[in-house]
C-alpha cells in the first residue's frame, strides 16, 4: 500500500484484531509475548495507487508489554475515502504448512466492510490523533488525501495484550488489501514469528 494510509488502515486491521482478543473472554489468556522476525513486502500490483514505501521496527525481539521503535513512509496517488474495504488473511505455519485461521469474533481471516469506521471505532471522530500521528501530521480518519506520508523514527509503549490460546506460539503472515468500489488499492503482507511465556 503506497502510503501511511496503507500503515493506519493495515497497521489498524492488526490493532483491531488485537483489539478484539480483549472480548474473546472464554478463549482468552494473558502472556508476556516477544515478535520476532518481523518482515513485510507490498503484494498488490505494479500500478496499486497505495504503496508502503518503508518500514522498520526495533528491537529484535519485540517484547509485548515493552519498548518499541518505529519508522515509515509511503504514498497514495488518489484520496482513499469511506468505505475502504480491508481483506485479511491470517496463516499459521502447522507441520511446514501454511494454515489459514478462520475469522473468529472477528479475528483471524477477516473482511472488514469498511477501514474507515474500524478507524472511528478506535480513536472516535472529534478527537486528535494519537502520538507521534498528530505531531507529525498523520492522518487516522477519513478522507486520507493523496501524497505522500512519513513517520520518523518514534517511540511506542505495547502494553499487556491478551490474545486467544491458539493465537500464541508459532510463525504467522498476514496479508491485507485495501480496496474500494471493487478496485484493489493496495496490498501488503507481513511475516513474524510469536513465543509467549506460556
Amino acid at each position: 500500500m503506497k502510503n501511511c494510509i496503507v500503515i493506519n488502515v493495515i497497521m489498524l486491521c492488526i490493532v483491531m484484531q488485537v483489539n478484539c482478543t480483549l472480548n474473546f473472554e472464554k478463549t482468552r489468556t494473558a502472556y508476556t509475548v516477544k515478535v520476532f522476525g518481523f518482515s513485510w513486502e507490498n503484494c498488490g500490483k505494479p500500478d496499486d495507487p497505495a504503496v508502503l514505501k518503508t518500514l522498520t521496527l526495533s528491537p529484535d525481539p519485540i517484547t509485548v508489554p515493552g519498548d518499541l521503535k518505529a519508522s515509515a513512509s509511503g504514498n497514495t496517488t488518489v484520496e482513499l475515502a469511506a468505505p475502504l474495504a480491508v481483506n485479511v488473511t491470517l496463516e499459521k505455519e502447522v507441520a511446514g504448512f501454511w494454515v489459514k485461521v478462520p475469522c473468529v469474533e472477528e479475528i483471524g481471516s477477516c473482511h472488514y466492510a469498511d477501514g474507515c469506521d474500524l478507524l472511528n471505532q478506535l480513536i472516535p471522530p472529534g478527537q486528535d490523533c494519537p502520538e507521534p500521528l498528530h505531531t507529525y501530521g498523520i492522518p487516522c480518519h477519513c478522507p486520507f488525501k493523496a501524497g505522500m506520508y512519513t513517520l520518523p523514527e518514534s517511540d511506542f509503549y505495547l502494553p499487556d495484550i491478551d490474545l486467544p490460546y491458539w493465537l500464541t506460539n508459532g510463525h504467522y503472515r498476514v496479508q491485507g488489501v485495501l480496496g474500494a468500489m471493487g478496485k484493489e488499492l493496495g496490498c501488503l503482507k507481513i511475516t513474524f514469528a510469536v513465543h509467549s511465556n506460556n
